[in-house]
């Protein structure tokens, strides 16, 4: 055997052993970190539950009734978060006449943990969560809308764009494109994008089963079929306020708002003092009028 060709096998042998040594490093470099919640959701009516989902898995929750026939929405937090650092909107939603469904997303908080968490399977968990609120008694079915936070936000919007039963999104610090976050943690971890870094962006699409174009928030709001506040903080370093104008900008028509307010990626007390705002958009949005005629905001 010629030089050439043993180090044509040695490099194919290498690549045998050690790509599936990456591939693991990969995945647990990516491993969603578990944040337990601590506490309840108290001064409200709550009762605790669990909701089915995909993969034989259910998911933690809290529901918290406003009444007969109320509009209702489903609130999922972001990557590594959980139900309770939604809670902050809890009370202000639920005096403006809401019911609310508080849930972790698979992997996360109390929710049964699976082979790795995405942004299609936040909206997987998010559809299990609208679908378990519209066959309650005590909301109307035609007025179940989402928020969702970061991951969560991008994942409310994919569930928009497919599906035609949601009265309205509220996007919180939504990311425009997967790869852009997954290109800055790359960074973050001084990880060249050629060759190691293209490759891993391959590798998570490959585990994930989707292309990132195909989730991507900046596309998806283009098929959304429902009104869509774009909640965003002017100082997110995580995600810059760059990417709330990319995705407004890629709007299909009127029906999609954009609302910036001082603020970093994780602080929620920003859209609480906005939470006027933000329920006057729900408000009309859910509106259900005898002529069907649209509100200011839909």
């Amino acid at each position: 055997m010629n030089r050439f060709k043993v180090i044509t096998v040695a490099a194919a042998l290498f690549a045998m052993l050690a790509v599936p040594v990456v591939n693991r490093l990969i995945r647990a470099s990516l491993a969603v970190p578990r944040v337990r919640e601590t506490g309840v959701p108290n001064g409200l009516p709550w009762r605790e539950l669990r909701i089915p989902t995909r993969r034989g898995k259910t998911l933690f929750g809290w529901f918290i009734p406003a009444g007969a026939a109320a509009p209702a929405l489903a609130v999922v937090h972001g990557w590594g978060g959980n139900a309770e650092m939604m809670l902050p909107l809890a009370r202000p939603l639920h005096a403006a006449g809401y019911a609310l469904l508080f849930f972790d997303a698979r992997s996360h908080g109390r929710s049964d943990a699976d082979s790795f968490a995405s942004l299609p399977r936040f909206a997987e968990d998010l559809e299990q969560a609208v679908d378990w609120l519209q066959g309650q008694g005590e909301v109307d079915a035609r007025r179940v809308g989402a928020i969702g936070h970061s991951v969560g936000a991008g994942a409310a919007l994919l569930l928009a764009s497919r599906r035609g039963d949601l009265a309205a999104v509220v996007s919180v610090a939504a990311f425009a494109h997967p790869a852009g976050i997954m290109r800055r943690w790359l960074k973050l971890k001084r990880i060249p994008y050629w060759p190691l870094g293209a490759y891993i962006l391959h590798y998570v699409q490959r585990v994930i089963g989707h292309r990132f174009d195909d989730i991507a928030p900046c596309h998806t709001i283009r098929a959304v079929n429902c009104p869509v506040l774009l909640a965003h903080g002017i100082d997110d370093q995580m995600v810059p306020v760059s990417e709330a104008y990319e995705i407004y900008a890629n709007r299909r028509d009127e029906r999609v708002h954009l609302l910036l307010m001082p603020g970093s990626h994780d602080e929620y007390g920003e859209i609480e003092r906005h939470i006027g705002t933000v329920i006057g958009f729900l408000d009309d949005a859910m509106r259900v009028s005898p002529g069907g005629l649209p509100g200011r905001w839909s």
